[in-house]
């Protein structure tokens, strides 16, 4: 079962490692997420958060606008995936007594 368990957690790695691998570089000026249109010739949102959130919700932090107004359903299943990684990580790293089995 701990062999099983490490395996998993390389596999898991290597999947990660190879979907970062693939993205693009973050202070490259021609990338399509630093562009103000899209491919599709639609506003990048981006932008818009930027120009737009203090007309939007009048409230002068633009990270709690995009994050509270804009985003807010997003958010709260960012938070659910947050709250369930901290509970397996809670359920595999507990401390087990000594008459337990694995």
């Amino acid at each position: 079962m701990k062999y099983l368990k490490l395996l998993l957690i390389i596999a898991f790695t290597l999947v990660l490692l190879f979907a970062a691998s693939d993205l693009p570089y973050r202070g490259n000026p021609d990338n399509q997420m630093n562009q103000e249109v899209s491919m599709t010739g639609t506003e990048v949102p981006g932008n818009y958060y930027i120009q737009e959130a203090y007309n939007d919700a009048h409230t002068p932090n633009i990270v709690t606008v995009i994050l509270g107004d804009y985003r807010s359903i997003d958010t709260l299943g960012e938070q659910i995936v947050i709250f369930t990684a901290g509970l397996i990580c809670f359920l595999l790293l507990r401390k087990r007594g000594e008459g337990d089995d694995e």
